[in-house]
């Protein structure tokens, strides 16, 4: 049997004391003494102690310090007093020290108090849990998932080939590296056609051709002509 069962086989069965101690006995406080604190208050007690224990520390803490200072108040003028004074530092040292021993072993009890608080916690809903989930299961009957299962992927495959069906394109299919060719055909007769247009141009001149620009000559003449005008027809004038 493993030590998880142990510990709740344990529990049932103080439980099972506990409603016959309290069917049994002559007072409200002789069964809660039967049944034993709950983890919550067992740990509320430690931390009580443990803060006490913790002051306690404190007050020898201060109580070393005291001593201290009156022994080397005294020194070798008081020889007696300076030992006394060293013999309580060290009873206070010797208590400090148990105290802490305590405290170590009170903090690991609660420590351990509370994991196994925490544990029992986890366990109780985990079974909560699992109780749940068998009652769900018990409305669950097998041979209806297989159905349902085979009824959603034969409704898969329905819309899966009506998807297909619409997909397909409408209308003649023509074939891609058909027209591939064409349009390549077409760009060639392009070329062809261009390249004889370029062959057939007329060749450029070699030649120089004459400057429209009128000479200085033609237009020395021509204000020549213009001079004599002017003059006869200042004689007509006369």
């Amino acid at each position: 049997m493993s030590k998880v069962a142990k510990l709740f086989k344990g529990t049932s069965g103080s439980s099972s004391s506990k409603s016959s101690s309290s069917s049994g006995s002559k007072s409200k406080h002789h069964s809660r003494s039967g049944a034993g604190p709950s983890p919550q208050e067992a740990i509320h007690r430690l931390r009580e102690t443990e803060a006490m224990l913790t002051k306690k520390q404190e007050y020898l803490e201060k109580k070393i310090e005291q001593e201290i200072i009156i022994a080397k108040k005294n020194g070798t003028k008081n020889k007696r007093a300076a030992l006394q004074a060293l013999k309580r530092k060290k009873r206070f040292e010797q208590q400090l020290t148990q105290i802490d021993g305590t405290l170590s072993t009170i903090e690991f009890q609660r420590e351990a108090l509370e994991n196994a608080n925490t544990n029992t916690e986890v366990l109780k809903n985990m079974s909560y849990a699992a109780k749940a989930i068998k009652g769900v299961h018990q409305n669950i009957d097998l041979d209806n998932i297989d159905s349902l299962m085979a009824d959603i992927t034969e409704q898969q495959e329905i819309a899966r080939e009506i998807s297909d069906a619409i997909s397909q394109p409408f209308g003649e299919e023509f074939d891609e590296d058909d027209l591939l060719a064409e349009l390549a055909e077409l760009e060639q007769e392009d070329l062809e056609e261009s390249m004889k247009k370029m062959s057939t141009l007329p060749s450029v001149p070699t030649t120089k051709l004459p400057s429209t620009r009128p000479s200085q000559r033609t237009t020395t003449k021509k204000r020549v002509e213009d001079e004599d005008d002017m003059k006869m027809l200042a004689a007509w004038a006369t």
